[in-house]
């Protein structure tokens, strides 16, 4: 008899309820069992999960690991996808594998690569793949010089956090004045060049800012599966341009990203996004973990999570070519049951017993999560 899989998440985004239904749905027809920590106690992926726990405030990275690996060791964790505190928890690979759980993440040396996107960038362009223009700014005069270089060569500047995760940061500058017109309508990313100087100059907080030009559309997420012995597997890209995604196998998107997977040892799962600089597809970020969208790849035939799982244990899939290319979709947001109470501050760490059933209760009409996407065909 084949023995069931434990599988923890930690603190993720909501859209892994997908990510998690995937598992539970997977084509060799395993047993999966779900753990999900999170510091929202309502949260969708507590509700999901078979088991869960709130994770305790204020821990220290080094704090986190003595908790993850007593989580591992206490819950029978196989496999754990790590996003919180992802860097500390990899560099203790093999005190996770001491108590018997394969990290699905890559190694310190990629992840320390990409924390940030300065460094990120300078590696990959050591390697043939192109980066839009860019300028590291930490005050107010960087930041004009290089938004006047930028706009003086026709482009649009924006800038983001150095170091980050999604769009978290992410402006666009204008030099039109703020008047009522900007409030009007829903907020958007464009703000005054003099605001954000002033705000500069009036702050005592650092800045450590990534200037660049707007690059254009469409948008190329690349997911990518690659095993320890640094070969892709799975490779399919996501294009966004406006509501409109698809998806791409064209070698212009895909071979950049098998090459930043291959070359830097991104393990498991990873997400290579590029946009277009002029005609030229340049690298806008890379994300060492699974991509909040990764499930709509289920679109073209294929269930990559499980996928992973199953390389992280050991069970290797081999290449992986998805038998056709979904149609065209949009993404909307749709309800997700939570559970009827929130979820209780954890217990200690002596008990065993699960804090959630293995079946979470049905949710009173009002208790709904409404941020998670759905994707429906165009």
């Amino acid at each position: 008899m084949v023995s069931r899989v434990r599988v923890w998440l930690n603190r993720t985004y909501a859209e892994n309820v997908f990510f998690m239904d995937q598992l539970r749905r997977n084509p060799s027809d395993r047993a999966v069992e779900i753990h999900a920590t999170h510091g929202d106690a309502d949260s969708p992926v507590l509700a999901a999960a078979d088991t869960a726990e709130l994770e305790p405030e204020g821990l220290s990275p080094a704090g986190y690991v003595e908790y993850a690996l007593a989580q591992c060791g206490r819950r029978g964790i196989d496999v754990f996808v790590p996003r919180m505190h992802q860097s500390a928890i990899v560099a203790h690979r093999a005190e996770f594998e001491a108590v018997g759980t394969a990290l699905l993440a890559p190694p310190p040396e990629a992840v320390a690569v990409f924390q940030d996107k300065v460094i990120a960038y300078e590696a990959v362009q050591a390697v043939g793949v192109p980066v839009p223009p860019w300028w590291r700014v930490r005050d107010a005069d960087e930041l004009v010089a290089a938004v006047e270089e930028l706009e003086e060569a026709g482009h649009k500047a924006c800038f983001k956090p150095a170091s980050g995760a999604g769009g978290v940061g992410f402006r666009v500058i204008t030099r039109s004045p703020f008047s009522l017109m900007h409030l009007s309508g829903f907020p958007t990313p464009y703000v005054q060049l003099d605001l954000v100087v002033d705000a500069l100059r009036r702050t005592d907080e650092p800045v450590d800012w990534l200037v660049m030009p707007r690059l254009e559309q469409p948008e190329v997420s690349v997911d990518c599966l690659t095993g320890p012995d640094n070969r892709v597997r799975l490779a399919i890209g996501r294009s966004k341009s406006g509501r409109r995604r698809g998806f791409t196998l064209q070698e212009q998107w895909l071979e950049p990203a098998r090459l930043i997977a291959e070359g830097f040892g991104l393990h498991y799962l990873s997400n290579i996004q590029f946009r277009m600089f002029g005609d030229t597809p340049v690298l806008m970020d890379v994300n060492t973990r699974p991509a909040g969208g990764l499930h709509q790849l289920s679109l073209c035939g294929v269930n990559v999570p499980w996928l992973a799982v199953q390389l992280a244990l050991g069970e290797d899939p081999g290449e992986v070519v998805p038998p056709f290319l979904g149609q065209d979709y949009t993404v909307v947001s749709g309800p997700r049951q939570l559970r009827p109470v929130s979820i209780p501050q954890q217990r200690a760490a002596e008990e065993t017993e699960p804090l959630l059933p293995a079946v979470p209760s049905p949710a009173p009409v009002d208790a709904f999560e409404s941020g998670t996407a759905q994707v429906l065909p165009l």
